[in-house]
């Protein structure tokens, strides 16, 4: 998905690119040729001093600090709710337009949740200085049910989601990393990043428990979805897992939908023209995407689509996406594309 209007920004902040989403942030960029006058990698004070290799530059990783967004036109946070509650209002006051990963500004009525293929348009005339992207989950799923919606609309949706350790950063990618070859080894393994043992196991918990029963996770699958499609009060529950895999985010999804289609062909064509997505689908000879497929693919990809019959107008399927790529820092200048592509036609 080339990415064709960022050119003309002057000056552009990585806040976290030592992190995991920073990190694939940067790749794209190299991927992608594109070259800011200024980039700034800011991190913690623990990441001062490192130096990131982009596209055969060394550049030194900053303190982030108050002072950090002078002269910054944009901002891109991937960090922890706290950090980003400190330092974002830090960035618009300097005047800086943020990009925020967190979950901190998604539920602001006044502000931008985006997934430019859903609802990009909102960028038209957009005048706040803070545009969320979505929890990387909540994007394969609004991706796979937007077309959906419009051609059939929804009653309810049931999504069960299978998480891989890189969405709860770092140290939990490492973790399950040593755990396994400790394990294999015949070695007591160290627990930390997880309540329980992440290698070999899954664990039916993410974020925090709520009163009504969710975790947290679930609660923004729930509420983020709702405000992607606009449909506020859609019917949806939510389960997360978290699974012993590396990358990709893949979920399973039953949907009633309001009108019922004709042949699972029909609803594998809407798929395949909705921009962004791929159809993967042909079980009988073993064919469906997994996180294998999804690894470091701009695609969010479905397969394993079957009509439900035990509701009216019933629908099962997988989808799965790269979680730190469109779950994250593609989906991130996607929007950054569309917002100054708007600009430059104003």
């Amino acid at each position: 998905m080339k990415l064709t209007h960022l050119e003309g920004i002057e000056s552009f902040a990585i806040v976290g690119a030592t992190g995991l989403v920073g990190q694939e942030m940067l790749d794209l960029l190299c991927e992608q040729k594109i070259k800011f006058p200024k980039l700034k990698l800011l991190a913690s004070e623990h990441s001062v001093g490192e130096k990131i290799d982009f596209g055969g530059e060394e550049i030194e990783v900053e303190e982030l600090t108050s002072e950090s967004f002078k002269d910054v036109e944009v901002a891109f946070f991937s960090v922890p709710n706290d950090v980003t509650q400190k330092y974002v209002p830090k960035a618009v006051d300097s005047g800086c337009l943020v990009i925020d990963d967190s979950s901190v500004y998604r539920q602001k009525p006044e502000l931008g949740l985006i997934v430019p293929e859903i609802n990009g348009a909102l960028l038209k005339d957009y005048s706040e200085k803070i545009i969320s992207v979505p929890n990387c989950t909540t994007t394969p799923l609004v991706l796979a049910l937007k077309p959906l919606e419009d051609q059939y609309g929804i009653e309810r949706v049931v999504v069960s989601s299978y998480q891989s350790v890189s969405g709860a950063g770092r140290k939990a990618f490492e973790e399950l990393s040593m755990q396994t070859a400790a394990l294999l080894n015949g070695k007591e393994v160290e627990i930390s990043a997880f309540p329980h043992r992440i290698a070999f196991n899954c664990i039916p918990e993410i974020g925090n428990v709520l009163d009504n029963g969710n975790t947290s996770e679930e609660e923004k699958v729930i509420q983020e979805t709702r405000k992607i499609l606009e449909l506020p009060d859609l019917n949806i529950s939510s389960t997360a897992v978290r699974v012993p895999t590396f990358s990709g985010h893949g979920l399973s999804v039953n949907v009633e939908l309001n009108n019922d289609f004709k042949s699972i062909e029909e609803v594998r064509e809407l798929w395949d023209k909705f921009s962004g997505l791929k159809v993967i689908d042909n079980p009988s000879h073993h064919i469906y995407p997994t996180n294998v497929e999804c690894s470091g693919s701009d695609y969010t990809f479905i397969g394993r689509a079957r009509r439900d019959s035990s509701v009216k107008s019933g629908l099962n399927f997988w989808v799965i996406t790269d979680n730190l790529r469109k779950g994250a820092a593609l989906n991130a200048l996607q929007i950054l594309d569309v917002l100054y592509k708007y600009r430059r036609m104003s």
